[in-house]
């Protein structure tokens, strides 16, 4: 990068951004600010993830281009959550000097993979030199035509649900820590779980479609673990829940890979945060018809995992009803 220079980086970033303006982008890189087109009567959506390097990534194991991906994933999750749609995204990238041009092309080749997946336009940014590692900051801004799920709109008497499986990025972490067995978990489970944890899958195309299925209320995705997230919702509604530990979706990877290793697969999908699927609140009626058309629509099962009651407490209930100890998810400065 000191060979290169910023100028240098800014030429690679424009490269990686396209020639061709995107739908929606008036002027793109090389201005002030970017000028962007809005659907007239759509509500603007914002969101932003800061990354840091040996803290939420490390780069022993992490390729530049797995964070690429991942910077724009945490993102398009917020989005999602909200079932908007994302269109425009912003890069701010910090690097050593002793980064180099071609690491730097593979971070934004990473990020216009997932970009492109999903119709984002890169339309600036920032860049800088660090003082010791890689810190990347990532905006995204979407649309959304109707009316956003919030997570104040949860109340008792309506299930909690989650899209996919749970647990499996924490598996996969333990996995890339080096708890890797010597035997007796097959190679496609071990790509599988380290891949949920690199390269995570945002569910937007799911939060579109739970957005404006009937019958859901809250929503929000998946980031610090269910029992932390769903104390999200839990603080903004004023309510409390129950999650019925035997329900929790857990993958056969997942669970191969605790028996293998020694984990919980229930603390991981309860607690282990950055599985990035989808949590829901929804009418209990409306339930069964919900998960049925959302699998036909999108290919993504939604599992009923709980139920929102009276209280403020996220409480974890085993098969026979009795409360289980469980641990909260990340928390910043906490853990």
């Amino acid at each position: 990068m000191r060979q290169a220079g910023e100028l240098g980086l800014i030429r690679l970033v424009r490269r990686m951004a396209g020639a061709e303006p995107a739908p929606g982008v008036l002027t793109g890189i090389g201005d002030d600010t970017a000028v962007l087109a809005l659907t007239p009567g759509a509500s603007l959506l914002a969101t932003t993830d800061l990354l840091i390097e040996d803290v939420h990534f490390r780069r022993a194991w992490a390729s530049p281009g797995d964070i690429g991906w991942k910077a724009l994933a945490v993102n398009l999750s917020d989005v999602a959550a909200m079932g908007g749609i994302p269109r425009f995204a912003l890069v701010a990238l910090a690097l050593p000097g002793v980064a180099t041009i071609e690491e730097a092309a593979e971070f934004f080749q990473g990020f216009a993979a997932l970009a492109h997946a999903h119709g984002v336009a890169l339309v600036g940014g920032d860049t800088s030199s660090s003082p010791d590692g890689w810190m990347v900051n990532v905006t995204v801004l979407g649309e959304h035509a109707g009316r956003p799920r919030l997570r104040a709109h949860a109340r008792p008497g309506q299930l909690v649900a989650v899209t996919g499986s749970l647990g499996r990025s924490a598996a996969g972490l333990r996995l890339l820590e080096g708890c890797r067995p010597a035997a007796g978990l097959p190679d496609d489970a071990d790509a599988e779980l380290v891949a949920a944890h690199l390269r995570p899958r945002p569910r937007v195309a799911e939060g579109q479609w739970l957005g404006a299925a009937t019958g859901i209320q809250a929503m929000m995705d998946l980031s610090d673990g269910l029992a932390t997230d769903l104390g999200h919702i839990c603080a903004e509604s004023s309510v409390g829940a129950d999650v019925w530990i035997d329900r929790l979706p857990i993958a056969a990877a997942t669970r191969a890979a605790a028996a293998a290793i020694g984990g919980d697969p229930v603390r991981w999908a309860a607690g282990g945060g950055e599985d990035y699927e989808l949590l829901v609140t929804l009418d209990a009626a409306a339930a069964p018809a919900v998960a049925r058309d959302l699998a036909a629509a999108t290919g993504t099962a939604l599992t009923v995992v709980g139920q929102i009651r009276s209280g403020r407490e996220v409480a974890f209930l085993d098969a026979h009803g009795q409360s289980v100890a469980m641990g909260a998810g990340y928390e910043h400065f906490r853990d």
